[in-house]
This record gives structure tokens, C-alpha cells and sequence, in this order.
């Protein structure tokens, strides 16, 4: 019977376990255990994925000899295209090579060049060998596929900034399938939306705004944007206005156009400055009285909910430093990096999915930004300045003699000042009911509000601006100071701005996604690293030695009997 019981049992557990395996090839599930859900792909991708029918084929050029830390970062590529490949319904193909592996140095200078002409970016780290340390380039980037289209991922995000480098790491890890996801889309769907920068009132130049053309260029169609020429049907084409650092006062046309523009559910970056404060005129002139700049776009602002105020906000504890001569040597000017308070660094707010796991914002000069009350539109601040700020109101003298001020920490005592700020919702019409300004033979809308759309006002008109190189007049990365070689969010703020205001799907809801690295405590392991290599190392031989002995002394009791 008991015979017979257990043969029943086998053919039971059998049975179970083959209708298991049928039942997995119609039924789909993957588990994830881990508590930060670090293996769970979110809901959009997973539509993106299953809804596509092309061949997907990605190239991942993280690979060979890597850094600890870029190993973890390829870890984290390879687990998310394993899911990729796992979800999606169309075949995808996942390439892993080091393009520079056994090239000399000439040649991969040249795969270098070759491969940044094409947006992918190499990084120097330092690699540790049993000889010592020794320099690595690694190319974390990779290439998505698709019919013949190509686009360009970039794994690593912000290395070059203050927040250290495993916490970089983490974030690039966080964030990639928020970059994965967003790329693949644009190579699917084969969509451009058109960005305009606006010229016709004295804006950034094209060298002052050329990293940010050339970077936005990659995914879309960038160019200018005359708002005296510009036709209804050039602003019909148009997805998102960019507005940086207009010096010219706006005409009722013009304005008139952007109104237009926003009632067809445009979507508009407004980076202006309402003082006309400029280092280089403290450089030349010795000095400048700083003053309100009229935009006449007070009125236009106020009906769309927000108030860019005519004042420089200071910021002695967290700002960027500027080059200040300190006399000459040998008759060759000294320069000396100095911290100067009118230029603080902006904080990101936290919260907000454009702005979240972003480094610090570089601003020039910046004002404050208000909100307005307006029914129907929902506002958030994005950028603030610390704590420790204190505001100007305009007219007010500068001079670099001002930087060798001593500093009373008691008038710097305050709240953080807003600079940036989101507005979203439907906006009402600054035209309504009023007559049309002059050039506008007939009305290009009636409608009284907007169609839903969005709006990022900042009080600051240099954010989007690059250096330009004195030697050879090139532009330098858009977010990088050369003088303290430091690197900014400013360029990872545009971007994700840029793809907040022109996917529907808001897709950068994934970057709220978070990684818990445990790493372990170095400090700690410094100084208790004697106790635990004894627990990990001695206590088990003697823990064995131990059993052994006792194993032999009870084995001799119990048969001595």
C-alpha cells in the first residue's frame, strides 16, 4: 500500500510539473522579489514593446575590461535589455563589443572622433590592474536599430559634476530604462517634433545657443524662429518655443503670436532676464548700474499665471566662482577663481519628474519668479536658490570690487527663492476680446482658452547659454564652467524639458524610478577588517574542526556501549 502511495505520488508531481512547462509557453510572468522592484519594467514599456512589430537591434559598447563601478553599471544595462527582449513581441537582437579593444592609440582616437560624430561619447576612469592604476576609456553608450534608423543612448549620466562617483553611477543606473524607453520610441515611431528658438528680439545667439541646437538636433527638428516674419501656418508646424534671453522690447505682433501659438496648445520655455546686469560690462566698464529691462511681457505673463520680478537674487553659500585678476606678475595679468554671489547655483526641486536627479543649475544674474491666480492652471516651482540668499531690487550698482566684500551671514538669513517655474493646464487668451495689432489682417483664433498644454517660466536668461572658447571662438558643452571645470545640469535640464513638452505619453515619469545601491561602509570595513576576516575565515575552519571532533567523540560513546 505504502508502495503504491508513493508511485501515486511520483506520477502526481510529474503530471504538476509538465502541465507547469505547457502552460508557461501561453502564460507570461516574471517575478521580481527585490524591494526597490529594480526588475519590474513599467507599463508604458511594456505596451511600447509588445505593440511593436519591427526587428529591434541594440548595440551596447559597455564592454571588456571595465571599473567596478562600470561593471555595475553593464549589469544593469544587460538585466534591463533581458527584460526588453524578454517583453517585446518582434525580435530583439542585443549586441555586446568594445569598439576600442586591440586598436592602438592613433586608431582609437579616430574610433573616437568617428563615434562623437554620431553622439555616442567616450569617458576616461582610472582602471585598477595588479601593476597599479592605469587610464580606460570606456564608451558607455549604445546604438538602438530599427529599419535601417539609427539613435544613440547615453548610459552614463553627469559624471562630470560634485556629487561623487558612485552616486553618478547610481543615478545613470536609475535612469536607463527611462533612456531606453524614451530612444526606442523615437526610433519607432519616426517622430520629430519641431523646437523653435526665437531671434527677433536680440535672443541668445546661434554660437551662444550651439550646443543646445546641436545636442536637441539629434532627436529633433531645431531652428529659428522670426516672430515678425513667422506665417499662422509656420506656427501650426511648430511643437515647442524657446524664448532665451530676449533684450528687445515685444510688439503686440508678436506677442499676439506667441499668444496664438499657445492656444493651439504650443508648448513655450520662457528663460528671460528682467535686469540687464552682465559681467563682462563689469569687466570693461569698470562698473554698471544694473536696471529693469522692458520686455512688455508683464502683462502676457500675469494672464498665464506667473510674475518674473525685476531683482538679483544673491547666494553666498551656494554659487559658481569667476576669474578675478589679482594684479600682474612679470608684467602677465594673475587671474584667481572667486566666489561671486550673483551667480548661485539652482537647486532642483526633488519632486517634479523634469527637474528630479538633477545637478545643480548654473545661473547668471537670475530674478525671482511668482505665481498668479489664475483658475484652471496648476503651478509648481522647479528651481529654487538655498536658504541662504538675499534679494536686490533693481536699480542697483556692480562692480567687481564688490567680490572682496566682507559678508554680514545674518542678512543672508531667508527662505529659498523660487527661479524656475511650471505651469499646466489650460491658459486664457491675452487677445481675447481685444482688438488685433497691427500686421494681423484677420484673427488666427477666436477661442477664449487654450487647448491643454504647457509652460516653464525661468528668471534667467543665460541658462541655456554655452561658453564660447576665446583661442578658437568654439562653443564648450552647454552646463560646463571652464574656468572651475565644472559641469552643470543645464544641459540635462533642457533635455528633459524638451521631452516633458513633447511626449504626450510622459514617458520622463520613469526617472522617478529608484535603485538602492548597498554599497558597502569603506570606512568601516577599514576599521574592522581584522574581525571579519576572522568571522569569514577562521571561525568556519574552527567551526568544522569543532563538529568534528564532537562527531567523533559521540560516535565513539554511542558504539562503545
Amino acid at each position: 500500500m505504502a508502495k503504491n502511495k508513493k508511485w501515486i505520488n511520483s506520477v502526481v508531481f510529474i503530471t504538476a510539473l509538465v502541465l507547469l512547462n505547457v502552460a508557461g509557453n501561453y502564460f507570461f510572468h516574471r517575478f521580481d522579489f527585490t524591494a526597490d522592484k529594480r526588475f519590474t519594467l513599467s507599463e508604458k514599456t511594456k505596451t511600447l514593446l509588445t505593440n511593436n512589430r519591427k526587428p529591434i537591434t541594440i548595440t551596447v559598447f559597455l564592454d571588456g575590461q571595465l571599473p567596478p563601478a562600470f561593471k555595475r553599471l553593464q549589469t544593469g544595462v544587460k538585466d534591463l535589455l533581458s527584460d526588453f527582449k524578454a517583453y517585446s513581441t518582434a525580435e530583439v537582437k542585443l549586441v555586446y563589443v568594445d569598439p576600442l579593444a586591440g586598436l592602438t592609440v592613433e586608431e582609437q582616437d579616430t574610433v573616437i572622433y568617428n563615434m562623437a560624430q554620431d553622439g555616442i561619447e567616450a569617458t576616461r576612469t582610472a582602471l585598477k590592474t595588479e601593476s597599479g592604476t592605469t587610464e580606460k576609456i570606456v564608451v558607455p553608450a549604445a546604438v538602438i536599430e530599427v529599419d535601417g534608423k539609427q539613435m544613440p543612448v547615453k548610459l552614463l549620466q553627469n559624471f562630470n559634476v560634485a556629487g561623487g562617483y558612485e552616486e553618478n553611477i547610481n543615478r545613470s543606473i536609475e535612469n536607463l530604462e527611462y533612456t531606453f524607453t524614451s530612444n526606442l520610441k523615437k526610433v519607432l515611431n519616426g517622430y520629430n517634433p519641431r523646437i523653435g528658438f526665437t531671434e527677433s528680439n536680440d535672443e541668445l545667439t546661434d554660437l551662444e545657443l550651439e550646443d543646445a541646437r546641436v545636442t536637441l538636433a539629434n532627436n529633433y527638428i531645431v531652428g529659428r524662429v522670426n516672430l515678425n516674419t513667422i506665417t499662422k501656418e509656420g506656427l501650426d508646424k511648430l511643437n515647442m518655443m524657446i524664448i532665451a534671453k530676449p533684450k528687445k522690447t515685444f510688439t503686440e505682433t508678436e506677442k499676439y503670436k506667441i499668444n496664438y501659438f499657445v492656444m493651439n496648445g504650443g508648448r513655450v520655455l520662457w528663460s528671460i532676464d528682467q535686469n540687464n546686469a552682465d559681467l563682462e560690462n563689469l569687466r570693461t566698464q569698470n562698473g554698471q548700474l544694473a536696471t529693469a529691462r522692458d520686455l512688455n511681457l508683464d502683462d502676457m505673463l500675469f494672464m498665464y499665471g506667473a510674475r518674473v520680478n525685476y531683482n538679483i537674487v544673491a547666494d553666498p553659500a551656494n554659487n559658481v566662482e569667476i576669474p578675478v585678476s589679482t594684479g600682474a606678475v612679470g608684467g602677465q595679468s594673475q587671474m584667481q577663481l572667486m566666489h561671486w554671489i550673483y551667480y548661485p547655483i539652482l537647486l532642483p526641486d526633488t519632486t517634479h519628474s523634469v527637474v528630479k536627479k538633477l545637478d545643480g543649475i548654473k545661473s547668471e544674474f537670475p530674478s525671482t519668479v511668482d505665481t498668479i491666480g489664475v483658475k484652471g492652471i496648476q503651478k509648481s516651482y522647479i528651481l529654487s536658490t538655498s536658504p541662504y540668499n538675499k534679494i536686490y531690487n533693481l536699480p542697483k550698482p556692480f562692480s567687481l570690487q564688490m567680490i572682496a566684500e566682507q559678508l554680514d551671514p545674518r542678512e543672508f538669513q531667508s527662505s529659498p527663492q523660487h527661479v524656475g517655474l511650471m505651469l499646466e493646464g489650460r491658459f486664457p487668451s491675452v487677445f481675447a476680446g481685444r482688438p488685433l495689432p497691427a500686421g494681423i489682417d484677420r484673427p488666427y483664433t477666436n477661442v477664449a482658452n487654450s487647448k491643454s498644454s504647457k509652460m516653464i517660466v525661468l528668471g534667467d536668461g543665460d541658462i541655456f547659454k554655452n561658453q564660447v572658447s576665446d583661442k578658437d571662438g568654439s562653443a564648450f558643452p552647454l552646463g560646463f564652467d571652464r574656468y572651475s571645470q565644472r559641469t552643470f545640469g543645464n544641459k540635462a535640464l533642457l533635455l528633459n524639458i524638451v521631452d516633458y513638452f513633447t511626449d504626450d505619453d510622459n514617458l520622463i515619469s520613469l526617472r522617478d524610478k529608484e535603485v538602492k545601491i548597498r554599497l558597502l561602509d569603506k570606512a568601516k570595513i577599514k576599521l574592522e577588517k581584522t574581525k571579519w576576516q576572522f568571522i569569514n575565515v577562521v571561525a568556519p575552519m574552527l567551526l568544522l574542526i569543532f563538529f568534528a571532533i564532537f562527531q567523533h567523540y559521540y560516535r565513539k560513546y554511542k558504539y562503545a556501549k
